[in-house]
């Protein structure tokens, strides 16, 4: 089966692995400070701005305590969103508020985000979707200028920029993922980026069970006796990571230009490769200064034809898939938008295999069995 996401694992990484377990220390310590450090760096922040968390949506919940979100609030997010983000929001007693994307791109407009903003939005969350940025700036702008936090869900958009500033730093708090299916991987985990230094603070404090400070080896030497002791803050949860999760993803980070290199060359044989396809469409043109990191790759289909092509190509080894199935569809949200562009999507789009380990050879064969199935089942849908 050629998958549609996989992990690239290997020596490297069990060597880090290795490492971790020979210093007899695999909880959270030098490893996972490490890994932090690095990845500030590579999206320009303050290293004290960023926590590595045990998942992404982890991350998100705790955003959303960050961000003060409560029984008297709207949140703010886009239809196309994972269910995480969701559950963040309804955890916190607060009332999700779906707004819709353009059925192209499966971004929200600042003029989506905006048509549904009211007195009580407390914070917005947008999507990278598949990696392309968006509209995130002028949403930033937006919400800096109506008073409203802006949490950017960046889970997939690792290496995604806009005129050179990485997406997860253009609002106030930020995750990212790095799990079993993600462009950096580090087995399971995320991290969280707070632009304020207090809400860093604040961070470091919730993510691990409210602690005032932390007892064990680091305590013992800043103080003179009795370093077991500790206070506690908040009634929080402990969200930390490891050195071990944290090693493997200091390797991955620096392979991800070459992951980004990879998923660059693949992007472009799919387009060369499905061009010019009757009833399918390619995803759209980034806008100048855009860079996205590739993390999906989407096409669309007209005619109702989407879920035959998907099973004939599962049948044929290809798996497939659509992510984000519209939220507001979701009974549990309780939701009553009418949301078109979203609607649209949701029927017209499949994401083809992208990820860094695919052959040419298996990217060939999925575009001729694209080709040839999307050819055929449309022949079956003319008139005689």
């Amino acid at each position: 089966m050629i998958n549609v996401f996989q992990p690239s694992l290997g020596e490297l990484e069990l060597a880090a692995v290795k490492e971790t377990f020979d210093s007899n220390w695999i909880g959270r310590g030098s490893r996972t400070e490490e890994f932090e450090s690095v990845f500030a760096r590579h999206i320009g922040v303050p290293r004290d701005r960023v926590r590595s968390i045990n998942s992404c949506t982890e991350a998100m919940f705790l955003a959303m305590e960050l961000a003060g979100v409560d029984q008297s609030s709207d949140v703010v997010l886009p239809t196309v969103s994972f269910v995480g983000a969701g559950n963040a929001i309804s955890a916190r007693g607060a009332t999700p508020v779906f707004c819709d994307v353009d059925p192209r791109t499966l971004n929200p407009s600042v003029d989506d985000v905006e048509a549904v903003l009211t007195s009580r939005t407390k914070a917005v969350v947008i999507l990278h979707y598949g990696g392309y940025p968006g509209d995130v700036a002028r949403i930033a702008e937006l919400c800096r200028k109506r008073g409203v936090l802006l949490i950017e869900d960046a889970a997939i958009a690792v290496a995604s920029t806009v005129e050179g500033q990485s997406c997860g730093t253009f609002g106030d708090l930020a995750v990212w993922s790095f799990d079993h299916g993600k462009i950096v991987v580090t087995v399971d985990g995320g991290m969280l980026y707070a632009r304020e230094p207090e809400l860093a603070e604040r961070a470091r404090t919730l993510s691990y069970l409210g602690l005032e400070q932390s007892s064990g080896y680091d305590q013992a030497r800043n103080t003179d006796n009795r370093w077991w002791d500790f206070d506690v803050s908040a009634f929080s949860r402990r969200s930390v990571t490891n050195d071990v999760l944290a090693a493997v993803g200091t390797v991955q980070m620096s392979r991800l230009p070459d992951f980004i290199r990879r998923r660059e060359e693949i992007a472009a044989r799919y387009e060369n490769g499905l061009a010019g396809i009757e009833g399918l469409q390619l995803p759209p043109p980034l806008p100048a200064g855009h860079e996205t990191s590739h993390y999906m790759y989407w096409v669309q289909f007209d005619h109702g034809i989407r879920d035959i092509v998907a099973r004939d190509l599962y049948n044929q080894g290809i798996y497939t898939t659509f992510r984000y199935p519209p939220l507001h569809k979701v009974p549990a949200y309780g939701s009553q938008a009418e949301l078109p562009g979203a609607d649209y999507a949701a029927e017209r789009t499949l994401l083809l295999p992208m990820h860094h380990s695919l052959t040419d050879e298996d990217v060939d064969r999925t575009i001729n069995e694209v080709r040839e199935i999307t050819r055929n089942r449309l022949k079956e849908r003319r008139p005689a």
